[in-house]
């Protein structure tokens, strides 16, 4: 019969992300069938589905250290934010439509609905569902309607172990805090804790532990010394992309409000010769850039807006005139263009702007959402690309008659006469070793990684770290068949 046991954290970014990652490949390595489940996440870095749904990529990168497919049902509920105040919902893979704060918090018992079924399917085949929780329990005033944390618990029936971030300190009130702040209900399903990011000696923590078990009554599941090859995997959340200093030749991201789909960082980052430094609003783009990349957006217009607002048009001109090159994937795309015409308002307010006219080409925000896997040729050299699409609008113009990437017989992207200005709506590209060589190559830069080897060997370290540091033979102890089964 299928268990489940859900990770919750004492606030949000304390690790629970990685945790579940490096449980579900330790017990998949065990033989067991492991399924990860996040029933609400809030995340423009979306991954794409076989079937043509969006999840967290956290989840999608928890199905590849279970050594399962990603599939929708595995993050029912995601939330991408649009603006301060509003965010898309997407349910089970779909658009739903975009909703402001309040409205989303009356239509919860829906989502709860939604949530409850895509765990039901997941558990029917599965020896074990990781549940992955979402910010902190502690947050008394949204427990009502709750579905990401306590609120699923109880709906389900699954016993919860609550994690803490040494790293940020005052790891002991936070774990002993949202014991004292949670009603009985809820501290019924709490079966332990753990303490994670630990740096240095962690005997030295020996008695605080001890301490946190004494005054909750809870056992500790393990203090987990800080991960150093976490940087390794895909990263999810904006706050999670760092600087990686490498090598001499330098790519140049700037950081905007909305950034999505920003994984083709990850692959860029492991390479030994390349710097991807991130660029911070306030600060200007470097002049030593050789290639500056315009990530995706979750609002086009808006973060356009945004990268003028910081003076980066005039910067990334700078470059362009001193021979530098300049790559847009989706959102960066679109701003590379004359313009930007979104007549119904999906990426926000309806309205035309002008475009950073790098690119002749122009955009049309309508039709249909675009998502999907994809496979593409590059051109020039002939490799097959994986990745995928995630967008609205069309882009056409002269300057896509020099499509770069072939889908099927679709040309794909466009790049001016000189080849060093391109975009392309496709995701996910520096993933693929050979199309990632080919390019660097363009570039006068050598490289021989194997980047999703080295995500394999990173996943299984994370798992033999927490074999050395977890009492993982109790954790599948406390699981326990959810009460819906």
């Amino acid at each position: 019969m299928v268990k489940s046991i859900m990770i919750q954290g004492t606030g949000s970014n304390v690790g629970k992300s990685m945790l579940v990652a490096g449980l579900a490949r330790a017990y998949a390595r065990r033989g067991l069938r492991v399924a990860p489940f996040k029933p609400q996440n809030m995340s423009n870095n979306a991954a794409v589905t076989a079937e043509g749904g969006e999840i967290g990529r956290a989840q999608a990168l928890q199905a590849r250290a279970a050594f399962s497919a990603p599939h929708t049902d595995m993050n029912p509920i995601l939330l991408k934010p649009e603006t301060d105040t509003g965010a898309q919902v997407i349910v089970q893979g779909q658009r739903r439509g975009t909703l402001k704060a309040a409205d989303y918090r009356k239509d919860k018992s829906s989502l709860l609905t939604a949530a409850l079924e895509s765990f039901d399917r997941l558990c029917s085949d599965a020896d074990l569902v990781l549940i992955e929780g979402a910010g902190s329990p502690a947050e008394t005033n949204l427990r009502a309607g709750d579905i990401a944390n306590m609120g699923f618990a109880c709906a389900a029936g699954v016993p919860v172990v609550l994690v803490g971030d040494i790293h940020r300190g005052g790891v002991i009130a936070q774990i002993v805090g949202t014991q004292a702040v949670l009603d009985q209900t809820d501290l019924d399903r709490i079966r332990g804790f753990a303490v994670n990011r630990f740096k240095g000696d962690i005997r030295l923590f020996d008695d605080g532990r001890d301490d946190i078990a004494a005054r909750t009554g809870w056992p500790c599941l393990g203090v987990v010394p800080w991960f150093e090859d976490a940087w390794k995997l895909p990263a999810e959340d904006m706050m999670d992309i760092r600087s990686h200093a490498g090598g001499a030749f330098k790519v140049v991201v700037p950081q905007l409000e909305r950034m999505a789909n920003f994984d083709d960082l990850d692959p860029l980052a492991a390479e030994p010769g390349i710097t991807v430094e991130i660029v911070p609003g306030g600060r200007p783009l470097p002049g030593d850039a050789d290639l500056v990349l315009l990530p995706g957006s979750k609002s086009t217009i808006g973060d356009l807006a945004y990268f003028r607002a910081q003076g980066w048009d005039i910067d990334l001109l700078a470059h362009v005139r001193r021979g530098g090159h300049v790559l847009g994937l989706c959102g960066g795309y679109q701003m590379l263009g004359h313009s930007i015409d979104d007549p119904y308002g999906v990426d926000g307010r309806p309205g035309k702007v002008a475009g950073l006219g790098l690119l002749d080409v122009e955009t049309v925000m309508a039709g249909r959402k675009q998502v999907k896997l994809t496979e593409a040729v590059a051109l020039e050299t002939g490799t097959t690309v994986s990745g995928y699409e995630i967008h609205m609008g069309r882009t056409t113009g002269p300057d896509c008659a020099r499509a770069w990437l072939s889908i099927g017989d679709r040309p794909e992207g466009a790049a001016s006469a000189n080849g060093r200005i391109r975009g392309s709506y496709l995701h996910g590209i520096f993933s693929s070793d050979a199309f990632r060589t080919g390019y660097l190559a363009s570039q006068g830069q050598s490289s021989d990684t194997a980047y999703e080897d080295g995500v394999e060997a990173t996943l299984d370290a994370l798992a033999d770290h927490l074999e050395r540091y977890m009492d993982l033979d109790l954790l599948l102890a406390l699981a326990e068949s959810p009460a819906r089964q």
